[in-house]
């Protein structure tokens, strides 16, 4: 047989839900507030209730003494139960509804009493104060018992004083009221007690609402997770409240955006300034996987609603994607080239060969002294007008591609580049995506022709590219340059709209511009003009500062 199951214990302490919790302490609170109230009005009403006695026993003492006649009676009279003070007493006494009224000479003897026999009797507490002159107002216990008491002295017409009044109120009066009020104020303290029950109930409920019936411990759980997911993740995370201010962002959002925990509470366009980056955080350009040039980073950014009216973005940096995807374009470029010179080569070696079996060996040697001069021909019209190594070896190997193509590549007479570039790599880059973009624009149409210029003016460099393709429309010349727009399909490796976007940044970045117009004979023609990029004429190269080099972009 199997062991008997150990009998389940009965759990006692605070309920785990937040819900429960909720209600409880507000309950609690609630309750304590109330016996609080109720407690602190109660102590003073017994001390009230007490003075209002004495109060009230001292006036009818006041009252009492203030008839001349009771004073002549004292001085003219015995003391006796039915001499005039004792009558008169008693008439005040019942009229007032006091428990007595007792009038005694400067002796302290009664000259009146409730109870007959005590008239003639010295009185049971001290009436010197009173004899003295002065009013007296206590609770005191005599032979009728503890009662509120009030003791004024007596005067005769002289204004001299020839005894005492002295009044009680019964006490046992006095606690009747207070026990006679506590039964209101309990039910006064129970129906604020519900009202309350009540609110604490709609705010938990309210609570449990928003909090999704969670525990306080699921809640924290989930804000340690959050925010060990929040900087652990390699994504950036931008979330924006109901009115579009940025509320949190994690460490990478930070690096990739270049901003940091002040952009907390500042809207996207106070945070990153205009542009598109800040257009898509702020929701004004939808989709999904929308491109965005932050610096020299390239982003993809997805933003999704929440329920509470703001919205989360996520930021993933494609910038070393898009160096692969490019250098994968090159490659395949150059594969192609290479694909081409080979087969060039293979029809020539057989021309080569025929030649010499026809024993035609002079036109043999004519033939390889042509074709060898025309690929020496063609770098060295480079390398005259381009001092650059980098730019001169970019200009021939895409004079190759470009003749595969079928594009003719002219680089313009004009053109003179003495070797004196601060950043060689980053004019690379911007000669590179234009050319490859103007390939592009003229493939596959008759007499095509590509033409480069590049020419220095002092310390700038201006760089042209011309083509003689469809051209740009007017109203889409400064479309280009946005981020993320473009009129070709995307290639296999990712998205386009980035290429002339980089361009455009990087010529601001050192103070130029970048600008598209027509070109004479039809065609498009890109300007792209970069003050301070060559050094001095009196400085080596080597001794100017090498400028960071921009990632090379895709082609528009």
């Amino acid at each position: 047989m199997s062991p008997t199951p150990p009998a389940r214990r009965l759990r006692l302490g605070m309920p785990r839900r937040m819900f429960s919790q909720v209600l409880l302490m507000q309950l609690t609170i609630a309750a304590g507030v109330v016996v609080l109230a109720t407690g602190l009005f109660l102590a003073p009403l017994s001390d009230q209730l007490d003075d209002q006695a004495m109060r009230r026993a001292l006036a009818i003492a006041q009252t009492t003494a203030a008839v001349p006649q009771i004073a002549e009676d004292l001085r003219t009279t015995r003391p006796s139960v039915d001499g005039p003070v004792q009558r008169e007493a008693e008439r005040i006494r019942e009229a007032s509804g006091a428990e007595y009224v007792v009038v005694m000479d400067l002796h302290g003897t009664r000259w009146s009493h409730t109870d007959p026999e005590q008239v003639g009797g010295h009185v049971s507490t001290d009436p010197s104060q009173a004899l003295a002159g002065q009013d007296v107002m206590e609770i005191d216990s005599g032979t009728l018992g503890r009662s509120a008491r009030g003791k004024v002295p007596l005067r005769d017409g002289d204004d001299k004083i020839v005894g005492a009044v002295s009044v009680g109120i019964e006490y046992d009066s006095v606690r009747a009221r207070l026990i006679h009020a506590i039964p209101g104020l309990f039910a006064y303290a129970g129906g604020a007690l519900a009202v309350g029950a009540l609110a604490a109930w709609l705010i938990s409920r309210r609570v449990q609402r928003q909090t999704r019936d969670l525990a306080f411990s699921d809640i924290s759980a989930l804000l340690s997770e959050r925010e060990a997911m929040l900087h652990g993740i390699r994504e950036g995370v931008v979330a924006l409240d109901r009115v579009g201010r940025v509320r949190l962002l994690n460490d990478e959002a930070q690096r990739l955006l270049g901003i940091g925990e002040e952009a907390v509470g500042s809207s996207p366009d106070e945070a990153l300034g205009a542009g598109r980056t800040a257009d898509v955080l702020a929701g004004r350009v939808t989709g999904t996987d929308l491109i965005a040039v932050r610096g020299q980073r390239v982003l993809v950014v997805n933003r999704m609603p929440t329920d509470d009216g703001g919205a989360v973005a996520t930021l993933r940096d494609r910038t070393e994607l898009e160096q692969l995807g490019r250098e994968l374009d090159s490659t395949h470029g150059l594969i192609d080239a290479l694909r081409a010179q080979d087969h060039e080569h293979a029809n020539r070696m057989h021309t080569l060969l025929g030649l010499l079996e026809l024993e035609m060996y002079d036109d043999a040697v004519d033939f390889v002294g042509e074709v060898v001069g025309d690929h020496r021909a063609t770098a060295e019209q480079v390398t005259e007008k381009i001092a650059d190594p980098l730019l001169a070896a970019l200009l021939v190997g895409k004079a190759t591609v470009a003749a595969e193509r079928g594009v003719a590549l002219w680089v313009s007479d004009r053109t003179r580049l003495p070797d004196r570039l601060i950043d060689p790599r980053g004019l690379v880059t911007v000669v590179g995506n234009l050319v490859d973009n103007a390939l592009d624009a003229v493939a596959g149409k008759p007499h095509a022709r590509v033409e480069v210029e590049l020419r220095a003016e002092g310390r700038t460099a201006v760089l042209r590219v011309r083509d003689t393709g469809p051209g740009i429309p007017a109203e889409q010349r400064e479309l280009i340059f946005t981020e993320g727009w473009s009129t070709k399909k995307p290639p296999a490796h990712g998205k386009r709209g980035i290429g002339l976007s980089l361009v455009r940044r990087l010529a601001e970045r050192q103070g130029g511009h970048a600008t598209v117009d027509e070109a004479t004979g039809g065609g498009a023609e890109f300007t792209v003009v970069l003050p301070e990029a060559l050094t001095e004429p009196d400085l080596e190269p080597a001794l100017a500062a090498p400028a960071q080099s921009t990632v090379e972009e895709e082609s528009r």
